[in-house]
């Protein structure tokens, strides 16, 4: 049992115990001065000595938050956001005739809109995914998703990133990914047979970054959406028999190196 803190009376990050006493060293050595126990020399020391030693403690946590980005980046734009003055809220909106919606429930009808996936192309029902095929016309075996491929996916799950709509802590699947990875498995083969999604990977929870220009134009903002993780890791599963069914008929020319993964535009300028 713990006693619940609110915003104002929660412990600074950098203050540890030692800065915490010479606090309360200061508070009793301002009150020996106010009653004439102390001189003021003694209050402007034991105050220099408090600044550099807060000022010791700072640089040391942002040496720390610095040196721990790869591991651990939620803890660092933690630090970041707290560092803001001002939060910065949804900025109004222009709707399809122009007019400018200041309601949140109107902002998200506009955003809804503007981020929605409108499909061009019509695909039969009933149909089986075909193979790919190679250069020679030849077939390759259809995707068959199995439990230890998906318990790899999910043993490399970072633990620090957000949950969708359906609830599920990344956290939780990484350590129980031996239970889960067999009963993902067959759903993730039943998804890719039967052509149909789980309507819980559909779900996102979708947030606005504003990019540039115009603030009012949904248009200029980015939307990140948080979905499934469960759905993610069939993404990856897919993602990665097509690079390997593309490397190895050489679709890609070795002259190509953005999005090629371990070829970034660094290596493009080196070999040009």
């Amino acid at each position: 049992m713990c006693r619940k803190m609110s915003w104002q009376g929660r412990r600074l990050t950098w203050l540890n115990r030692e800065l915490f006493l010479e606090l309360r060293k200061k508070k009793r050595v301002y009150d020996l001065w106010k009653k004439e126990q102390a001189t003021q020399e003694d209050y402007k020391e034991v105050m220099r000595l408090r600044r550099e030693n807060i000022r010791r403690a700072k640089a040391q946590l942002e040496l720390n938050v610095a040196n721990a980005i790869k591991d651990d980046k939620k803890y660092f734009y933690k630090y970041i956001r707290n560092k803001r003055r001002a939060k910065e809220n949804l900025h109004p909106s222009l709707d399809a005739q122009g007019n400018i919606v200041t309601k949140d429930e109107e902002k998200s009808e506009v955003l809804s809109a503007c981020f929605a996936f409108k499909s061009k192309t019509s695909c039969s029902q009933g149909t089986q995914p075909t193979e790919l095929e190679d250069r020679n016309g030849e077939q390759n075996e259809a995707l068959i998703i199995q439990g230890e491929m998906v318990s790899h996916l999910l043993h490399h799950l970072h633990t620090h990133k957000s949950m969708g709509l359906d609830g599920i802590q990344v956290k939780v699947l990484r350590e129980l990914a031996e239970v889960l990875a067999k009963l993902l498995s067959v759903i993730q083969q039943q998804s890719w047979l039967t052509e149909k999604v789980p309507v819980d990977w559909k779900l996102a929870n979708m947030k606005p970054i504003y990019k540039k220009c115009q603030k009012e134009d949904p248009g200029n903002n980015k939307p990140v959406s948080l979905t499934s993780v469960p759905g993610k890791a069939m993404e990856g599963i897919v993602l990665s028999a097509i690079v390997q069914h593309v490397q190895d008929n050489q679709v890609i020319r070795p002259s190509q190196h953005e999005f090629i993964k371990g070829k970034p535009c660094l290596t493009n300028l080196i070999s040009f």
